[in-house]
């Protein structure tokens, strides 16, 4: 099974993307993990938020294969523990699935087209984060989670 990880906007902190690229690194001992930037949409200031998540909604529409498991990063999602979480990964890998992708959405969320694609959504917090931040943050709960899965010492450290 293939990961994916499609986000909205290119990161300008370089602390934040040396840090996610280190997780992404660390992956590869586990799966075959992939992350897909799509460009910020130009000219937002003229559109209306649904506007800008109908957009959005399209370019990542048009990154999904009809066979892909899709995955939101919403903050109405199930919340998991990392260990729970680590089962979830274990049950779609488990499915026979070729790709699982999980998608951070633009600034006011997504598209109802998008909620209608979607497999399942998934909040990694009640509180709110930068779409910078969460990139981090979910790359390290995979790598945790595929720790935890092959009994490895980082989960306690």
């Amino acid at each position: 099974m293939n990961i994916k990880l499609i986000a909205i906007g290119k990161t300008d902190n370089k602390d934040l993307e040396n840090l996610t690229n280190i997780y992404q690194s660390r992956l590869g001992f586990y799966i075959n993990f992939s992350i897909e930037i799509i460009p910020d949409i130009k000219n937002v200031k003229k559109l209306s938020e649904e506007q800008q998540k109908q957009k959005e909604g399209l370019l990542i529409l048009s990154k999904l294969s009809a066979t892909d498991a899709v995955i939101l990063l919403d903050e109405n999602g199930k919340q998991f523990d990392s260990v729970g979480f680590s089962s979830y990964l274990q049950k779609y890998m488990n499915s026979g699935i070729k790709q699982l992708v999980f998608v951070i959405g633009g600034p006011y969320g997504f598209s109802p087209e998008m909620y209608t694609k979607a497999n399942g959504k998934l909040s990694l917090s009640k509180m709110t984060f930068s779409h910078q931040m969460i990139r981090l943050f979910f790359i390290e709960q995979l790598y945790r989670g595929f720790t935890i899965l092959r009994n490895e010492p980082y989960h306690h450290r």
